[in-house]
């Protein structure tokens, strides 16, 4: 290991000591009875942040985690065990204890480790490790930040704002021969305001930006100074606004941020764990047709410092583009390799993990509807009495029936092709595979988020991206707050 350029790999040779003699033995303890499939996967990941409130830096902390987890499989069955020791003593015990869960009647009898690999893809190259930044740099940017909200108007009255940066550092090797190793920046800046008309009613405004690149990217005040903007913006808007009204109506989707809708309640229920077990709506549905025509869903880990990217995912696997819906049409699910291997598929890159103490299972990345051919503002004059949607908040999906409530955080009347009145208190309610079919005008303005999505599934949270264009989708349910 010690012969390899890469410094991912380099990296954990000096930490922990590891080379192929050790990795080898570890795998071959994990695979001592018959089995499929065993890896083992390694960690060091160290996470800082920093916060404001009430016009101070209130807190800051540095976390660190480092750990190894085994995994054996046998058919469906999996085992899996993990020590923050990463001694060849504790690794024996895992691979030993993961093997014992797992025997079975599978196949794999011997592994030979080859020597690593570098990741295929280089999509986050940074000179500085986001957590080498001086801490004195983050509050200085955190100060600034306050400052320059609380001159925006005199009716904000709170800002909260904090930077969290992450250095992951990752290797895999498992007993197909896969041998590799990745380095994953990762920073995020999030701001939060809160106005005060002084008559009582008090509004938020949210936003937030990061990626898999330089800290210094978003410490710079042409970075930062727009979200405050953008944030300052909606807590002052939603001051004036009116309650939404109750009923079916015609809805446009504004691009972004918005995808997170399309995440939630279609993307889950493409992941591969949830169709090999038929709980999926989409289950068995391969070839058939789930959207209106001109609707194509991707979900893509391989763009250039996007939050949802990766080099390789947790299985050490390449990401890939993956078209999910193409014209309509269902065409592909997500896969980790478990259950590509249980459908007779291919791993799609899609198998990924909080962190070394929890196993991989099928995730998306980068997850977008791509662009259509209509002019966004004519997408809005086509409704004479809707709703126009620009941004989310909390939502809740149900996979295997496929419905969703959603709150809109940012939302206006459509009045005659016009957009009106701000509302409050609009909620979307409806069913995923369902409103796909009610798409009748994607626009041709595909954006993507700004890099401040986190998924949940199954007690776990990775950083992921949306994205969607100008879309109008017809005699969508909303709940709100008035009639």
């Amino acid at each position: 290991m010690t012969d390899s350029s890469s410094a991912p790999l380099r990296f954990f040779h000096d930490h922990f000591g590891l080379d192929d003699s050790i990795v080898e033995s570890v795998l071959g303890t994990a695979i001592a009875r018959p089995v499929d499939h065993a890896d083992l996967f390694f960690e060091y990941s160290t996470q800082d942040s920093v916060a404001l409130e009430e016009g101070i830096v209130k807190s800051g902390a540095r976390h660190l985690e480092q750990g190894v987890g085994v995994r054996v499989q046998t058919g469906e069955r999996q085992g899996y065990a993990h020590s923050d020791e990463v001694t060849v003593d504790a690794m024996q015990i895992a691979a030993g204890a993961a093997g014992a869960i797992a025997e079975g009647t599978g196949e794999t009898r011997s592994v030979a480790v080859h020597g690593p690999s570098s990741p295929p893809l280089d999509l986050y190259p940074v000179a500085t490790a986001p957590t080498d930044v001086p801490v004195a740099r983050r509050v200085e940017t955190l100060e600034a930040l306050d400052a320059y909200a609380r001159g925006r108007d005199p009716r904000i009255q709170q800002v909260m704002a904090s930077v969290v940066s992450q250095h992951r550092h990752i290797l895999i090797a498992a007993s197909d021969g896969t041998f590799v190793a990745d380095t994953q920046p990762l920073v995020r800046i999030n701001v939060q305001v809160i106005a005060d008309d002084g008559h009582g009613r008090r509004e938020v405004g949210v936003q937030g930006g990061g990626g898999r690149v330089e800290l210094e990217t978003w410490l710079d005040p042409d970075a930062w100074q727009p979200l405050v903007d953008e944030a300052t913006r909606i807590a002052l808007l939603n001051l004036e606004a009116v309650p939404c009204p109750a009923g079916t109506m015609d809805l446009v989707l504004g691009p972004g941020w918005p995808g997170i809708l399309l995440h939630e309640a279609i993307g889950h229920g493409l992941e591969g764990d949830f169709n090999r077990k038929g709980t999926s709506v989409f289950a068995d549905r391969l070839g058939q047709c789930v959207a209106s025509p001109g609707v194509t869903v991707v979900d893509d880990g391989t763009l250039p410092a996007r939050r949802g990217s990766l080099n390789v995912d947790d299985e050490g696997t390449p990401t890939q583009r993956n078209v999910l819906i193409e014209d309509g049409i269902l065409v592909g699910y997500m896969h980790d390799r478990l259950n590509a291997r249980l459908m007779g598929m291919e791993p799609t890159g899609n198998g990924r993990r909080e962190s070394y103490a929890h196993m991989p299972m099928p995730r998306m990345t980068n997850t977008f509807m791509l662009a259509g051919e209509d002019d966004p503002e004519e997408i809005l004059r086509s409704v004479d009495n809707g709703l126009y949607a620009v941004s989310f908040g909390g939502g809740q999906v149900d996979i295997t029936s496929g419905k969703f409530v959603f709150s809109a955080s940012e939302a206006y009347r459509i009045e005659g092709g016009r957009i009106g009145a701000p509302v409050k208190g609009a909620t979307l309610i409806g069913n995923g595979p369902d409103v796909l079919t009610r798409v009748s005008r994607i626009g041709n303005d595909l954006e993507l988020d700004q890099g401040i999505g986190t998924c949940g599934k199954d007690g776990q949270g990775v950083p992921v991206g949306v994205g969607l264009p100008t879309l109008r989708i017809d005699g969508v349910t909303v709940g709100g707050t008035e009639g």
